[in-house]
């Protein structure tokens, strides 16, 4: 193998996008712009992890020419419409885009919404007319950030350096590290953020806090939008969530005047209301003038191909990436993904899969999916191919430089040249590809590359809709009581990613709720079941039951329904039962 000491990027789908140098065989973390010299645990762990390195069809290994020819043949052995491709976002770069080129001009049918995202990235474009990203330099100016349901220390660690020092409020059912060391914390019952952003909404304007000028100029519907939140029972609501009025009124003392930074994560938004949640959260911001000034904004995550032209887009037949149904097709070609374990409602997902007569996956790592496969072709991990990524938690373009030689596995670039060539279909080179990305790129005194274009302060000149002004939520689901039942917890865990990496392998509980340690209990929803042993966590609600997101199993309880806007995912949308196992 042949080395070069130039720098990569991190390809894992999350929001700090590391620059990193590999030297020594060795993943080093760059100095240089937001990472800061140190990785987060998952790369650094990273190259201790074993790829898939063989091919192998109906569970014999054969060589990667043999597997390319077998892909062939099974794509000619299928009508158009009967193929399937599901992509996901295992790795995160522009270039593993180039198979939906493939597969589009070919007729093969692509998938379309999102397993995580989706919802509050739709209600942040209902009301802001788009999504841009909040850069993290502007999070360093502020004086006050509040982590709305964000865990900085599991799913963004790059951004600890830049808010010490600051004021720090917490909003989140977990008591989380970040969240013991707030100078507020407030343990908010999931699925109630949008009745305590309605509610500070309303204190604020109650009390002469909003910004009045801010609101005449971008928001002057925001009236109707506070008759709105007089809807909401004050009393009720607070006992409801778990807030009491001294919770708002420091909030509000902790803003008044200050540049504010509500930094959200996806949790609050796993919900078929979700896309309302986030315009709540906006209407907030917007209500204490936070956008288009230095230093203010709410950050969710902003589209990471802003300002990006995509050279890879064919128009296709597209079906729902939440609830596909896989007995539809007679070939499902997997890349980056595992439906089996990540798409809701697993049983469904499982059930769905037996009627497929070829299963293709193209991946990295052994999992659920790559199991049942017929055809497993492993893909090159990002040591051993040339892209270029960027985030959607800042406006970086980095380049991603070739280590590596290898002649294990192919790229996506390499897959979708043999594709297209064998049935004939046109492809540009991979260098071009890679130029034209490249070119959307700028490079700033720093050093570092930035997406061009972009804006340093987004909105300073007001919101990206038909007038410029923000649109307010007019209607809200009423708040429910679920009196009987657990809230349910899909949180990102600190060992894993999605399902890669050290996956957990328990339930977690209060341990109030009266079970041992180790024992075995039983995870009921509408949708199946789960068994898995108990761990305590008193940083837990006692109404709630945390079972990380990459464990075996947890979509058995989730629904495979959308949310009402975004195409999203609404994995923690069910309540649970709880019960111990019968010996």
């Amino acid at each position: 193998m042949m080395q070069n000491d130039i720098t990569t990027a991190c390809p894992l789908d999350c929001y700090d996008a590391c620059g990193v140098a590999y030297q020594d065989d060795k993943l080093k973390a760059l100095k240089a712009c937001h990472t800061q010299g140190f990785l987060c645990p998952n790369l650094n762990y990273y190259l201790q992890y074993e790829t898939i390195t063989t091919p192998r069809y109906k569970g014999k290994e054969i060589s990667l020419d043999e597997a390319k020819i077998k892909l062939k043949e099974i794509l000619e052995g299928s009508l158009k419409s009967e193929i399937l491709h599901y992509r996901g976002h295992g790795n995160f770069s522009l270039m593993q885009e180039v198979t939906d080129h493939f597969f589009a001009s070919y007729g093969a049918v692509l998938t379309d919404g999102t397993l995580c995202d989706g919802a509050g990235e739709a209600g942040i474009v209902e009301g802001r007319g788009s999504n841009k990203n909040m850069p993290l330099s502007e999070i360093a100016k502020s004086d006050v950030v509040i982590f709305w349901g964000r865990n900085p220390h599991t799913t963004s660690s790059h951004i600890l350096p830049l808010i010490k020092g600051k004021k720090i409020v917490v909003i989140d059912p977990v008591k989380t590290k970040i969240a013991k060391e707030a100078d507020l914390f407030i343990q908010l019952k999931p699925h109630t953020d949008l009745y305590l952003a309605m509610l500070l909404t309303r204190f604020l304007h109650i009390n002469d806090l909003c910004d009045t000028d801010f609101l005449e100029k971008y928001a002057s519907e925001f009236e109707e939008y506070y008759e709105l939140t007089q809807s909401i029972r004050i009393k009720a609501g607070l006992e409801e969530m778990g807030v009491t009025l001294g919770d708002l009124g420091t909030i509000l003392e902790m803003t008044k005047d200050a540049k504010v930074a509500i930094v959200c994560g996806v949790g609050i938004q796993k919900y078929s209301d979700g896309a309302d949640v986030m315009r709540a959260i906006d209407a907030f911001g917007v209500a204490l003038g936070l956008f288009g000034k230095e230093g203010c904004g709410v950050a969710y995550l902003g589209s990471s191909r802003e300002k990006i032209e995509n050279p890879f887009y064919t128009k296709a037949k597209r079906v729902s990436k939440v609830n596909t149904e896989f007995e539809r097709y007679k070939t499902v070609f997997i890349q980056g993904a595992n439906p089996l374990s990540q798409m809701p409602n697993s049983l469904r997902v499982k059930q769905s899969f037996q009627s497929v007569e070829n299963v293709v996956y193209f991946g990295l790592y052994e999992n659920e999916t790559s199991e049942v496969a017929d055809l497993v072709i492993p893909a090159k991990s990002f040591l051993y191919k040339d892209d270029v990524r960027t985030s959607y938690s800042h406006n970086a373009m980095m380049m991603m430089n070739k280590q590596l030689e290898s002649d294990v596995g192919l790229s996506e670039y390499e897959l979708s040249s043999y594709l297209c060539d064998a049935f004939k279909i046109e492809i540009k080179a991979e260098k071009e590809y890679l130029e034209h990305f490249k070119n959307f790129g700028v490079q700033k005194i720093n050093g570092c590359f930035e997406v061009e274009g972009r804006e340093d302060i987004p909105y300073r000149d007001g919101f990206d809709t038909d007038d410029g002004e923000f649109i307010f939520l007019e209607e809200y689901e009423p708040l429910v009581s679920h009196m009987d039942e657990k809230c349910l917890i899909t949180s990102k865990s600190l060992k894993s990613l999605n399902s890669q990496f050290q996956r957990e392998e328990c339930v977690y509980i209060h341990s109030s709720l009266g079970y041992k340690e180790g024992t075995q209990l039983k995870i009921s929803s509408d949708n199946g079941t789960l068994i898995l042993r108990v761990k305590h966590n008193d940083n837990l609600r006692d109404d709630c039951v945390l079972i990380y997101s990459g464990t075996r199993g947890v979509n058995n309880l989730t629904t495979s329904k959308h949310s009402l806007e975004g195409k999203c995912a609404i994995y923690q949308e069910n309540r649970v039962t709880i019960s111990k196992l019968e010996q």
